[in-house]
């Protein structure tokens, strides 16, 4: 199905942005849709945050045409920037201010604000409203990261590694975090280092690799396109365990099942993952 740019949130053609002799953003297209959750992975230094800063307006391009929520965020108005929010990995509260006394403070920011009492709840912040910022964990803080990012009612969200640091529970909670304001129609722009966030949240996702687009599509596709043998195992008569690649997985079980006249012993399948999709893509480690 072709999507038209009305359709879209953000787009963007050949982008390019350079640092001296380096070419951070060297040439990405990017086509990302009204209302869906797109990741953007890829190692330090290959290109994420200097596009989500473009994006947002914070940083200039070289070259290319960016078009988010139908302006270029290059000139814009004070009326587009309240319809995008944005998470970056460093927090920007003041420590002194409790939770509600920061979220209230931002609210004023715009011109059509969430109440920020509701925005609290939705991060999980209620019990720690009261509280000064200081004394709010990392998990805690992050919430808070996130509330400020989305007081201001955007239509397009920005996330720059909104989970680094947290433990396993803390980023599970902030996943239902993220699919709520999906769910409520807020378009997400994630980066990420973790592909298993990757995939639990993103409708689609896009690799990049020296300053450029690796790969696109969902995490299903991804693996398919770009996964081109599955490992079958399984114990011989004799104890002894083997294993074997191979793209005809079905045709193997097949002649074990004739070998063994029925159930094989120790019989598991498995495909490579989207890691080991993501290291190969970003040269980082070979796929068998």
């Amino acid at each position: 199905m072709t999507t038209t740019t009305a359709e879209l949130a953000v787009r963007t053609a050949g982008l390019r942005k350079r640092y001296g002799d380096i070419d951070a953003v060297a040439g990405i297209d990017l086509a990302i849709r009204t209302g869906e959750v797109f990741g953007l992975l890829g190692p330090n230094g290959a290109g994420k945050s200097t596009t989500v800063e473009i994006l947002q307006g914070h940083r200039t391009r070289d070259a290319g045409d960016v078009e988010v929520l139908g302006s270029d965020p290059a000139s814009t108005s004070r009326a587009w920037r309240a319809k995008v929010g944005i998470v970056w990995q460093d927090e920007s509260a003041p420590a002194e201010l409790t939770v509600r006394e920061t979220v209230g403070h931002f609210a004023r920011y715009y011109p059509r604000p969430r109440d920020p009492d509701e925005v609290i709840a939705l991060v999980g912040l209620e019990e720690k409203a009261g509280s000064r910022i200081k004394a709010l964990s990392g998990g805690q803080r992050r919430r808070l990261d996130v509330a400020l990012g989305v007081i201001g009612g955007p239509e397009l969200l920005l996330l720059d590694e909104p989970t680094t640091g947290f433990d396993p529970a803390a980023r599970r909670q902030f996943w239902s975090l993220i699919r709520q304001l999906a769910a409520e129609g807020t378009t997400i722009l994630l980066t990420t280092h973790y592909l298993e966030e990757a995939e639990a949240l993103a409708d689609r996702l896009a690799i990049i690799a020296n300053g450029r687009i690796a790969a696109e599509g969902t995490p299903v596709d991804l693996r398919r396109a770009h996964s081109s043998e599955a490992t079958v195992e399984w114990t011989e008569a004799d104890g002894s365990p083997r294993t074997e690649h191979t793209q005809t997985p079905t045709r193997t079980v097949a002649e074990l099942i004739g070998r063994f006249d029925g159930e094989i012993p120790g019989l598991r399948i498995s495909r490579p993952t989207l890691e080991d999709v993501y290291l190969r893509l970003t040269g980082q480690e070979s796929v068998r």
